[in-house]
Parts: C-alpha cells; structure tokens; sequence
C-alpha cells in the first residue's frame, strides 16, 4: 500500500502574508497620533488654519521624498512612522505653521434651537 496523501494548508500561508499586511496598516489613534495631511506638498501645510501643536514629518519611503501634516508628540510621531515604514525611512519631524489653539481646532458651536 502507498503512503496517504497528506495535503497542506494553503491558507495558512495565506493568513500569514495577510497578518503581515495589517501590520503596516498601523491606526494613528493607536498611537494617539491624528494624520491631518497625508504625501502633501509643503505649500498645502503651510496652511495657518491647522492647530499650533501639528508637526511637518519628511520620510522617505522607495526613493521618494514624501510630506505629512501630523499631530501628536515627537516621540509618538516617531514611533508610528517607524513602526509603519521601518528603520531609515523616517528623516526629519519639525514644527507645523499653524496657529489655531489646539483645543479650539475643530471646534463647531451648537446649534440653537428654533423659538416658538
């Protein structure tokens, strides 16, 4: 009689590459980071309208030079980007342009009610 089959999982191979996929697509909230502009341009973050607490993060990522608008601290920041893009990618964090008070950016007044 001849040995029996025994057939391999493909799939678990499968979940492996898929495992390893989702660890790039790190959250900046785990990171209690907020992205606010993602392979921008230099003349987009300038923009004075973003909270005063938002860094300019220069990485590169394949040759490329890419610009994000981030808020968080520098060493959170850090940590995401090279948790996400790994060691060498990361090359410069500095401070954003803009001007509006943290806890005022975003900020919607409520709407008031219709009086009768």
């Amino acid at each position: 009689m001849g040995r029996p089959f025994v057939t391999v999982a493909v799939s678990g191979e499968k979940s492996m590459a898929e495992s390893e996929k989702e660890e790039k697509n790190i959250l900046p909230s785990r990171y209690g980071c907020e992205i606010l502009l993602e392979k921008t341009t230099l003349e987009k973050a300038k923009d004075s309208s973003f909270p005063s607490d938002a860094y300019l993060v220069w990485y590169v990522i394949d040759g490329k030079q890419h610009l994000d608008l981030t808020r968080g601290t520098k060493i959170r920041i850090f940590d995401m980007y090279y948790d996400t893009y790994g060691p060498g990618t990361l090359k410069k964090i500095d401070f954003g342009y803009g001007r509006v008070n943290p806890k005022l950016w975003g900020y919607r007044q409520p709407e008031k009610k219709k009086r009768r």
